[in-house]
């Protein structure tokens, strides 16, 4: 999903929460249902937020996807890592009274050979602790062997210590939303953090089945937002005749996209099963 598919997401997003009629009811626990529609819109427009090229007015919260459902957010820091290219930020989010840790996805200028890249990479890193657990190096090490991992942990400490033990929302579109998921399952076991939350957009596959396994046990309130016919959720491939050989999501993912003919199309968010490759959502179409 390249920045034009996020901002449809996000357009869908903000219909399905306006159709719902929800209300917002996370001020104490982000994790306290399934999936929270309006949550998902508050957290694609932070996801969009961090493509802002200008990193003065990303700071300074004045950039353009700033404002409307996230304005008044409190920016802490920005973490760029020159050298590998990749980027986060966190701050505090007084609407939903949590830390909020956002991840950059691929730049659109290299998405086409990212993808290409993905189509063949096979899983090559073994999980610290998780017996028969292995996982992409490559999304590992973006978040594990970079400046991102020291700053997002250390930040979201002086957060926490400034305005109490609030809850923490992390997020990611695309890679953006491979490293997040790295984050918060580094947060839960090995800092053995409470209240991590976890929601991305368009993510790819990190790791196999009993990594997939694993995570669930850590991070059961874990959400992958996933839209339409999206190439990027499909990637790295997904082979049901080899499942522990293979890629495999970690659940629970919800599928938003439209049904319809003509002029009669309407928005559908499906909440899927908790096997992470349910054959009647995205998998469907891969």
């Amino acid at each position: 999903m390249g920045r034009r598919g996020l901002l449809k997401a996000a357009l869908l997003l903000c219909f399905l929460a306006a159709c719902s009629g929800r209300e917002l009811t996370i001020k104490q626990n982000p994790s306290t249902t399934i999936y929270n529609s309006t949550l998902a819109k508050i957290l694609v427009e932070y996801a969009s937020a961090i493509y802002t090229a200008d990193l003065t007015q990303l700071f300074t919260w004045t950039c353009a996807r700033c404002g409307d459902l996230i304005e008044g957010f409190e920016m802490i820091e920005i973490i760029v890592d020159v050298e590998n290219c990749l980027q986060a930020y966190f701050g505090f989010a007084s609407d939903i009274n949590a830390v909020v840790v956002v991840f950059r996805g691929t730049q659109e200028n290299s998405i086409q050979n990212w993808i290409e890249d993905l189509l063949w990479k096979q899983l090559d890193l073994d999980y610290p602790g998780m017996p028969e657990a292995m996982v992409h190096r490559g999304f590992y090490s973006a978040y594990h062997n970079t400046t991102l991992r020291d700053g997002v942990v250390s930040g979201i400490q002086r957060t926490r210590k400034a305005y109490g033990d609030i809850p923490i929302m992390i997020t990611g579109h695309s890679m953006g939303g491979a490293m997040a998921s790295f984050c918060a399952l580094d947060l839960v076991v090995n800092y053995g953090l409470d209240g991590v939350n976890l929601m991305t957009f368009g993510q790819p596959r990190i790791g196999n089945a009993a990594f997939a396994s694993y995570f669930k046990t850590y991070l059961p309130q874990a959400i992958r937002v996933t839209h339409a016919h999206d190439i990027v959720p499909h990637l790295p491939p997904y082979f049901s005749f080899f499942p522990q050989k293979t890629y495999h999501h970690f659940p629970r993912e919800v599928w938003t996209h439209n049904i319809g003919l003509g002029t009669l199309v309407y928005p559908v968010e499906k909440i899927c099963d908790d096997s992470g490759e349910d054959p009647t959502c995205c998998s469907k179409w891969k």
